[in-house]
């Protein structure tokens, strides 16, 4: 993400998982796990909307880890459907979350679907504080259903996953949905206003 980014492997289920690390200025108030896209569809770590949300995290104070599912980037292993990207998740939050740190939880698209199924598996003393998840994969996967303060955030034109798919996800949950006007799956030109939200609604107290 920048000449600071410290790039690391971890042991993961399938195999090591490639991890891209980077430091707040001052002393960290906690971790910031991000998980990326769909891997077949290109998705990576290095995704914009991803390094989008780890320097959201970055500003307020958070360390935040990026990493690759098995099968992309240099993780090795091989795509499975879903079901092991979620396990990847935890091997990185059992070996990253140091003891009693404060954590958070976000995702972009897939990533998002990844953060649900992660957190909902997650003993209750171990969840992270917060989960943000950024034009969540509602229609294709089978999302968790999360607490009442987490961020959703959509596009209202969002090509990949409809609006109305998250909006039919969130409904049951009255769970709030941040709507960007007339933007797209891949928040094309609104990375800079995706980056202010996010730290606006995480500075916030929990509900």
């Amino acid at each position: 993400m920048n000449a600071h980014t410290v790039r690391v492997t971890l042991a993961g289920p399938a195999g090591a998982l490639e991890c891209a690390l980077d430091a707040p200025a001052g002393e960290p108030v906690g971790m910031a796990l991000i998980c990326h896209p769909h891997p077949v569809h290109g998705g990576t770590m290095d995704n914009k909307v991803v390094q989008t949300l780890a320097r959201a995290c970055l500003q307020l104070g958070w360390r935040s880890v990026r990493f690759n599912y098995r099968g992309a980037g240099a993780s090795q292993g091989s795509w499975d459907e879903g079901r092991g990207e979620v396990d990847d998740a935890l091997a990185v939050i059992a070996q990253q979350r140091r003891a009693g740190e404060p954590w958070l939880l976000a995702g972009f698209s897939f990533g998002a679907y990844v953060a649900s199924q992660a957190a909902a598996r997650l003993a209750d003393d171990a969840k992270p504080q917060r989960l943000v998840l950024v034009g969540p994969s509602t229609q294709k996967q089978q999302m968790a259903p999360v607490p009442a303060d987490t961020v959703v955030i959509h596009g209202e034109s969002d090509e990949v996953v409809p609006l109305a798919a998250t909006l039919a996800w969130a409904r049951p949950q009255m769970l709030p949905v941040i709507v960007f006007p007339g933007v797209g799956h891949f928040f094309h030109g609104q990375l800079a206003l995706l980056k202010n939200v996010v730290v606006q609604q995480l500075q916030r107290p929990k509900i």
